[in-house]
Order: C-alpha cells, then sequence, then structure tokens
C-alpha cells in the first residue's frame, strides 16, 4: 500500500581605528599611490499550496488557557531584570550603553541583514523621542520593510535547516528554490512557528515548485531519509532534534549517553516515528533527478509485519533489540503511539510533529537560538545540546522567555522585538570583566554586546544597500536575490573543497577571505568610479565639501564619522592626489569597506 497526503589583518601601532587596521589601509593607500580596487576601465511568493494548506487545517494552536496578559514593555522590563539580577549573583557589572549610531547599524543588520543606509541612520540619530528605539524596532518588523525581514528571516532559516551547501553540494537533492518559496511565505504572514515546525516535519508533495503537488517544506527532511538499518532517517532524526528539541542525539544512535538521561533506545523510539517517510527521485529524461516527492509509505522493517512495525537497532551489547514510536519529553513522560506501520491506521510523522509541537523543547530551542542570534551566545554551549548536563547560564531568563513566547502564540516578532530592545542588546561592545569572556570559555553573562562577523549574506547585502540602495521593485529584488545566491554558492563551493566538505562560510580573516575582500569582484563593483556609479555621484555633488563625504562613506560603512586621526590620514592621502577628489575617495572608500569595523556585527 503507497498513500501520499499530497578583514585587513594587518596590526595597528600608532594611529589606532576603532575595531580594526582602517588608519593602516588609508596609510598604505597614501603610500602606494593607488589601490586599483575595480576592473581594468525578494519577493512575495505564491500563496500556500494545497499540501501546505490541509496541514495548516489539521493543525491546532497549542492552548492551555494561560495567554499571557503582559505587554511587550513589561516582558522586556522582566528580561532586563533577570538579567541584572545574574549579573549580581556572579558579581560583575554591565558596561555602558552603546551609541544610536552603533545600535541602529547593529539592529538593521540583524533584522533586515544589512547595514542602514545614510538616510536611515541620519533619521534615526536625530529623532529626540524616548520611544525612537521601540519605534524603530516596530517599522523594521512592520510592512514597511516586511520584504527585507522575509528575506533575511529566509535566509536564516535555509541555512539552518539545510545550510549554505543544500542542493549545492554533489548528492544533495534539496530544491532550494522551493524551500526559499515555502519561507519566504512563512515569514511574510508571520506564520506562527509552532505551525511552521508541525508544516516542516509532516510535509508530503513535490519539492520542485510548478510542480501540482509542490509543498516546499519537503525540502527540509527531503534529502535526510533513506538507508537501512542503523541509517535509516539518522540524519533526519538528528536534525529534527537538534533544531527543535535542542537536543544532540548523535552518539546516543549506538549507545546511552555519557552525561545526560537520554539512552541508546530512546533514539531508536524518536527514529521509528520517521521510518514510513520516503523520499522518491523523480526523473524526466537523463541521469539525474530532476526533483524528489516525499510522502510516507506502509512500514514494516525487518520484521516483516506492518501491524506490528518495529524497528531493530544493536544494543550497546551487540543483542538485537527493538524499539516502536514512543516520546519522551522535555519533563521524561513517555507518549507511545499505536505500533501500526500502516499509514491509513497511523501516521507516525504527524504524531511526532504534534508531540515535538506540544512539548516543552520547543520553546525552549527557539528562544535559545534566536537569543543567541542577536546576541552572539545563547544560554547553553552547545545551542543544541540542552539538558540536566547542559545547564543554561541564567535558567529564570530562558524559563521567563519560553512561557511569554509560547503564550504570544509563538509570535516570532513579538520574541525578537523583546530581544532586540533588552538590555544586553543595548550596551557597548567594550568587555567588562574578565569573568564575562565566552571565548576562554567562562559562561556568557552578556555584560557587553559579543562581537561577531558578518555573514556573507549580510556582507553583499550590505554593499549593495550602502552603493545602489536597497531593492525597491520586484524585478531589483529578484536581480539581486538571483546574484547574491550565486556568489555566496561560489563561496560555499570553495570552502568545501578547501575544508574537505565542511561548511565554513564566516569572514574569519583567514588569507583567502581577505584577498577575496581586497581583489573581489564584489568589491571592485562597490569601489568603481564610473560615471554611473556610487562614489562618482558622490564625488561630483557640488552640495557637500570635501570633508562631509568623508564623513558620508563613514557613516555608510561604520555609522559614524571620522576622528580625527583617521581625518589627518585621509589629508595625507589626499594631498598625494592632487585634484583628482575621485581617486581619493575610492581609495578611503576600498579602507572603510576593508576595515574589520565594516565586515563586524558590533
Amino acid at each position: 500500500m503507497f498513500t501520499s497526503t499530497r578583514p585587513g589583518t594587518a596590526t595597528l601601532r600608532g594611529r589606532l581605528c576603532p575595531m580594526g587596521s582602517l588608519a593602516v589601509l588609508l596609510l598604505l593607500a597614501c603610500q602606494t599611490g593607488r589601490l586599483q580596487a575595480q576592473a581594468d576601465t525578494p519577493p512575495r511568493s505564491a500563496a500556500p499550496t494545497d499540501g501546505v494548506a490541509q496541514a495548516a487545517d489539521k493543525f491546532r494552536l497549542p492552548s492551555d488557557g494561560t495567554y499571557s496578559q503582559s505587554t511587550d514593555k513589561e516582558i522586556v522590563a522582566k528580561i532586563d531584570e533577570l538579567v541584572r539580577s545574574n549579573w549580581s549573583a556572579h558579581e560583575v557589572q554591565g558596561g555602558k550603553p552603546a551609541d544610536d549610531g552603533k545600535w541602529c547599524r547593529r539592529v538593521y543588520l540583524d533584522l533586515l541583514g544589512r547595514v542602514p543606509t545614510v538616510a536611515e541612520l541620519e533619521a534615526f540619530v536625530k529623532d529626540r523621542s524616548q520611544s525612537k528605539r521601540a519605534d524603530l524596532v516596530d517599522r523594521l518588523l512592520s510592512e514597511d520593510y516586511v520584504e527585507e525581514y522575509a528575506r533575511n528571516s529566509t535566509l536564516l532559516w535555509m541555512n539552518t535547516l539545510i545550510g549554505r551547501s543544500g542542493g549545492i553540494r554533489p548528492g544533495s537533492f534539496v530544491n532550494r528554490q522551493g524551500l526559499q518559496q515555502y519561507l519566504r511565505e512563512v515569514f511574510l504572514q508571520n506564520k506562527p512557528y509552532d505551525q511552521m515546525v508541525y508544516e516542516l516535519i509532516s510535509a508530503t508533495g513535490a519539492s520542485r515548485p510548478g510542480h501540482p503537488d509542490f509543498n516546499g517544506a519537503v525540502n527540509f527532511l527531503g534529502d535526510k531519509l533513506g538507508g537501512a538499518g542503523i541509517t535509516a532517517a539518522s540524519l533526519a532524526t538528528a536534525r529534527t532534534s537538534e533544531i527543535f528539541m535542542g537536543v544532540r542525539l548523535q552518539c546516543v544512535q549506538c549507545h546511552d549517553h555519557p552525561f545526560n538521561n537520554w539512552k541508546q533506545s530512546q533514539y531508536w523510539e524518536l527514529n521509528a516515528f520517521l521510518r514510513q517517510a520516503v523520499a522518491l527521485r523523480r526523473f524526466e529524461g537523463g541521469q539525474d533527478p530532476a526533483y524528489i516527492e516525499l510522502a510516507d509509505q506502509d512500514f514494516a522493517d525487518e520484521g516483516g509485519d506492518p501491524a506490528e512495525a518495529e524497528v531493530f537497532y544493536e544494543g550497546s551489547n551487540r543483542i538485537m533489540r527493538v524499539a516502536y514510536p514512543v516520546f519522551t519529553d522535555k519533563d521524561g513522560k513517555r507518549t507511545e503511539i499505536p505500533r501500526s506501520g500502516y499509514v491509513d491506521e497511523v501516521n507516525r510523522r504527524n504524531e511526532l510533529a504534534k508531540l515535538i509541537v506540544y512539548s516543552g523543547y520547543l520553546p525552549d530551542a527557539m528562544v535559545n537560538t534566536t537569543w543567541a542570534r542577536f546576541l552572539g551566545h545563547g544560554f547553553s554551549k552547545p545551542l543544541d545540546d540542552m539538558g540536566p548536563h547542559n545547564l543554561p547560564t541564567n535558567p529564570e531568563l530562558l524559563d521567563h522567555l519560553s512561557r511569554e513566547f509560547k503564550e504570544s502564540g509563538y509570535n516570532v516578532k513579538r520574541l525578537v522585538s523583546w530581544i532586540v530592545l533588552s538590555l544586553p542588546y543595548s550596551l557597548d561592545n567594550l568587555p567588562t570583566s574578565p569573568a564575562d569572556d565566552p571565548k576562554q570559555g567562562t559562561p556568557a553573562l552578556f555584560t557587553y554586546f559579543y562581537v561577531r562577523q558578518m555573514q556573507p549574506e549580510e556582507l553583499y547585502e550590505s554593499l549593495l544597500a550602502v552603493t545602489e540602495g536597497p531593492a525597491r521593485t520586484r524585478e531589483e529584488v529578484v536581480k539581486r536575490e538571483a546574484d547574491r545566491d550565486a556568489w555566496v554558492a561560489n563561496l560555499v563551493l570553495a570552502q568545501l573543497y578547501v575544508t574537505e566538505n565542511k561548511e565554513s562560510t564566516t569572514f574569519d580573516g583567514s588569507i583567502p577571505q581577505t584577498l577575496m575582500m581586497f581583489n573581489g569582484e564584489l568589491t571592485r563593483q562597490a569601489t568603481s568610479t564610473e560615471p554611473s556609479g556610487f562614489l562618482h555621484r558622490l564625488a561630483e555633488d557640488g552640495r557637500l565639501s570635501d570633508q562631509e563625504k568623508i564623513d558620508y562613506l563613514f557613516m555608510s560603512a561604520l555609522a559614524r564619522k571620522s576622528t580625527r586621526e583617521e581625518q589627518v590620514a585621509i589629508r595625507e592621502l589626499f594631498q598625494t592626489r592632487g585634484r583628482d577628489r575621485l581617486d581619493g575617495l575610492q581609495d578611503v572608500w576600498w579602507s572603510l569597506l576593508n576595515a574589520n569595523a565594516f565586515i563586524l556585527n558590533h
């Protein structure tokens, strides 16, 4: 039976520029006479498909009658109170607040995936209202920026669910465009997080857009199934538990966990929920599959009896054992579903989706991941290995946010707004105490804002935003996304080659990445002096003085004006250019784009 439910790396000496080697880069531009940095001379998707709509009809939001009556302001105040309480317990103090320019830059980067334009930045800095930060967050999460918010959130979740190499690396059958369409619609609608999770785990249909049974959600599990015996659905089991439960189960596949209370039997009980699922490769001529179709089919395993569809596995003592679909929730409660492998009697994957959604794992894992996304570190390390063996650094705060997130109806935008308006997110990036240095192994206490590198997609979007402005028309969005995806794909493939198929696509100052920034096509385009380009327009703007043009470049790249030391270096640079102000502006702009302060989120 078969059924388908349809950085510049030089060390600074002398002239120091905060966060990087800007003065050195400017001096280098002056000494060499010219730094040649140029060549020789997202969209709203279609409405949800029938497959998604059917899943949504069957899905009920968790409701225990305790929806929160707290306002956003009260929730943020409680976050701040619990953060300060944790500081007191560890005998540390929080740092000073970040200035408006720095805070504005980071919130645009984190919510929209790009730095603000000078116009956006100046409008915020000049605003004198007491509520301007909350007002800006409201606006960035409103219809005014919904396309950019959805684009950025989609990219983040694409990387989480399938990685940057999903659908690109050899042997991957993911359709990136299909998953992208699904996720974009999720974030355009601000679909409740629990509903999104249910749809991703239970999805059936075709992976390719345009197919009559298209359901982009199938691309999450599409290339994580398959195999037999110990390898059957192993990747699907591991990634489902890591992403949506915050539980790392890979090692429990072969033996009991050495530190937490997860047993080998529990891994196979979870694995049993996914054994009806099958990704069918569909061909349309040629040897490569054109798309996959994810479906559920009757399951019997080696026992051969679908009525008693056990899963066989080898215990750590080499004795064969059997497992049936049983879910263990955060509190240790075990829920066993019928053992039948017949899909028309029990759909195991649908049951797993509901059990995860209704469990205590879901809000904890999402809050932990989202907090880390905006603040650099989560409440546990690693993020996907939560439990009694890995206690959170601030359990009261995690519990508070998880409860409010659940009681908000799993409203992702509200969760995001609470975090970016909280005290830790508002702090400057200067370390305050040796006791708060997560890179050295101390618990993350969030007494200052932890600096982190831009992601490749953020760098790409930021370079376009400061030189060309945000994409406005449908055609601009489509073209930019295609160009960006091609650029990131080339970066991914290059990194997979040099790192033996392990993804490594953050900008960590390695020699290849530094050379790419110094001499790459993206930088050449951003620093072009062609008449239609950004720099030429700025140089020809008679309304601005030379210093105002310089400060415009600094505001674009670093969200601040130039310092006196930087102005001295720039004057020396301009003296070598004589009357050619365009060349001087180009060298300054190149130096800014290659400074650590541009590449980092601080």
